[in-house]
């Protein structure tokens, strides 16, 4: 598919987000939209959701499990508990989700079209026609349980969709762009992501269009009985099938089964990057100018990363697992999550946007430097190993309010 942006494994994790995580994701998420749209506009914002390595980063600095697809199921969540209230200011609105919500889609698209003058109406056939083709044209093993559309008031829009496949515990997310969209049934998607496991027969890539068109015309001449005797009688001919053609390799992101974070799943360099960049920017722009109250460094150290997903380039989100060392995860991979460095990341950005909403960048324009900074330092700076990061976050991990579902974490023994 000319239009897939890459494809990933991704673990089936059970579970619920907890209420003290789920609701930072949805302050966190609406946060970081605002400044992409402020920054870059609606387009670009429904752009980056169909890019599944920045749907991925953006997940894991909020604090979800950084490989696992309940990433797909929250980053929806809070998006649509945090977006759909504000959808008059920011003219973004979030339909769908898992199950039984995700059969209500249409019905949200034809009020919010009546509510705000697009097609409503056809956006609902689309919504129907996206989930038929990754249900049945796409046949690859994986059951859809989740259907997200995000809208603007435009109506341009993006689908995020997952299978699942429960004996190989193993899930695949599907995005669909209408940016340039110029057929459901002719190579569609934005991207896939889910590991290759054997042959799969996909009718709505633009290579199948002679499949398509075969097999309507052996249905208008052979009728359904008589292609069942000819598939019969090609079966007991037991020809050996001809060797596939080759199929261009697309890049796709991998994400492992361990949950751990190791230093094979970060680009240091980068990495080092973002924590050189808090630490030379930190005083400068943080204490002089947002003049934040309680901020410290390790706050900024996560904002060096939110900016990222905020300003970073499509190549910068190869690494994922990287943007957990913003927040940790729920599971206490890659360390709990610190919620006192959360709440005061969530502070700074709220004050920059609200900032930002009356004419005054000031403060917006400081994370954008800071972003700038680290693509700079990373260039030469060198820093600890990740085994050392970890370990000095455990170490602080009281201190710092951190929590997972296992709940709070406690003072180092002495």
């Amino acid at each position: 598919m000319s239009q897939r942006a890459g494809s990933a494994d991704l673990p089936l994790h059970g579970g619920r987000v907890p209420h003290w995580l789920g609701d930072r994701m949805t302050r966190l998420g609406a946060l970081i939209t605002e400044a992409i749209v402020h920054h870059y506009g609606r387009d670009e914002f429904l752009r980056r959701l169909a890019h599944p390595f920045w749907f991925q980063s953006f997940g894991a600095v909020m604090g979800m499990d950084w490989h696992s697809s309940g990433i797909t199921t929250s980053v929806l969540g809070a998006l649509k508990r945090g977006l759909n209230p504000r959808a008059g200011e920011l003219g973004l609105h979030v339909c769908g989700g898992r199950g039984v919500h995700s059969r209500k889609t249409p019905q949200e698209l034809v009020s919010i079209g009546e509510r705000v003058g697009f097609d409503g109406e056809g956006l609902a056939t689309t919504s129907r026609l996206i989930a038929k083709v990754d249900s049945a044209a796409l046949q690859d093993g994986f059951d859809l349980y989740l259907h997200g559309f995000i809208v603007a008031d435009d109506g341009r829009w993006v689908v995020v969709q997952q299978g699942m496949n429960g004996d190989r515990r193993q899930a695949r997310r599907y995005h669909w762009l209408s940016e340039g969209l110029e057929s459901f049934v002719d190579s569609p998607h934005a991207a896939i992501e889910g590991r290759s496991q054997g042959t799969i027969v996909n009718l709505a890539d633009r290579r199948a269009e002679r499949s398509r068109r075969g097999q309507l015309d052996l249905l208008a001449t052979l009728g359904p009985d008589r292609i069942v005797r000819e598939a019969a009688a090609l079966r007991r001919a037991e020809q050996p099938a001809p060797e596939p053609a080759a199929q261009p390799m697309l890049p796709h992101l991998i994400m492992p089964a361990h949950h751990d974070v190791r230093e094979s799943d970060v680009n240091m360099r980068r990495l080092h990057g973002n924590l050189a960049a808090a630490a030379d920017r930190g005083p400068a722009d943080f204490e002089e100018l947002l003049l934040v109250p309680g901020v410290g460094a390790r706050t900024v150290e996560a904002l060096a990363m939110v900016a990222e997903v905020v300003h970073g380039a499509p190549c910068r989100f190869s690494d994922p697992a990287r943007f957990s060392i913003a927040h940790g995860g729920k599971d206490r991979h890659p360390f709990p999550v610190p919620l006192k460095v959360y709440d005061e990341t969530i502070g700074v950005m709220k004050s920059a946007v609200q900032k930002g909403r009356l004419g005054r960048e000031e403060e917006l324009q400081a994370l954008k430097r800071l972003d700038d900074q680290s693509r700079q330092m990373e260039r030469y700076v060198t820093g600890p190993d990740l085994k050392d990061i970890i370990a000095g976050e455990f170490r602080q991990s009281a201190d710092f309010g951190g929590r997972s579902v296992f709940g709070w974490e406690p003072p180092p023994a002495e």
